[in-house]
């Protein structure tokens, strides 16, 4: 999988993991154009390509194709490798799973949910996200704290996905903060300040 890796600015031990996934058509540059808006310089930060081309632009990448005649198509494959992704980082960053915070924007932020969900890391922030069907099996339990965060005018993923997210996981104990914005389909600075206060209390 390719990706860009951003570490800490002061070039000691990273305080913390953060890996953030593009949304569908986006690609790994567009979302670590934000880094400086995170401001968390002691925290190194991974961004990675989702594995497939998208199909109307060159440059675009997809976790899975989103188009009505092949709807989650590539999903599997793409669940294991960003799972197998996400592991491999503990060895090559020296940062423990424990401080690792798996974060998505979009399509980024349903993977965010259906991978995260499995692995026992620090926490996920899922920015304009949903849930993939059966992401979350109804018994699941020692999920990591989750933030969830979207935007009330959002006309590409409805404010009930995030929602749907809340109810759903609240019911299995995890423990959930929720943010709703005055704004569309997109990340905002307002957004990257809570996600950096939920980061940085995560991970004390």
């Amino acid at each position: 999988m390719q990706f860009i890796s951003v570490p800490p600015a002061n070039s000691q031990t990273p305080a913390g993991l953060v890996v953030t996934l593009h949304g569908w058509g986006a690609n790994a540059e567009d979302v670590a154009s934000l880094l400086p808006y995170f401001n968390l310089p002691d925290y190194q930060f991974v961004f990675p390509n989702a594995p497939f081309p998208y199909p109307y632009a060159p440059l675009g990448r997809a976790w899975y194709d989103l188009r009505e005649e092949n709807m989650y198509e590539g999903l599997a494959e793409s669940r294991q490798q960003l799972k197998d992704f996400v592991l491999s980082l503990e060895r090559s960053t020296g940062v423990p799973l424990s401080r690792t915070i798996l974060s998505g924007f979009s399509q980024g932020g349903a993977m965010t949910f259906d991978v995260g969900s499995k692995l026992p890391l620090a926490g996920l922030v899922v920015m304009s996200g949903y849930l993939h069907p059966e992401a979350i099996a109804p018994n699941t339990t020692n999920i990591s704290p989750i933030l969830i965060m979207h935007g009330r005018q959002d006309e590409v993923v409805p404010l009930k996905a995030a929602v749907n997210a809340r109810t759903t996981v609240e019911s299995l104990g995890v423990p959930i903060e929720y943010h709703e914005f005055d704004t569309g389909h997109e990340i905002n600075l307002e957004m990257l300040n809570v996600a950096r206060n939920f980061i940085t209390n995560t991970l004390v």
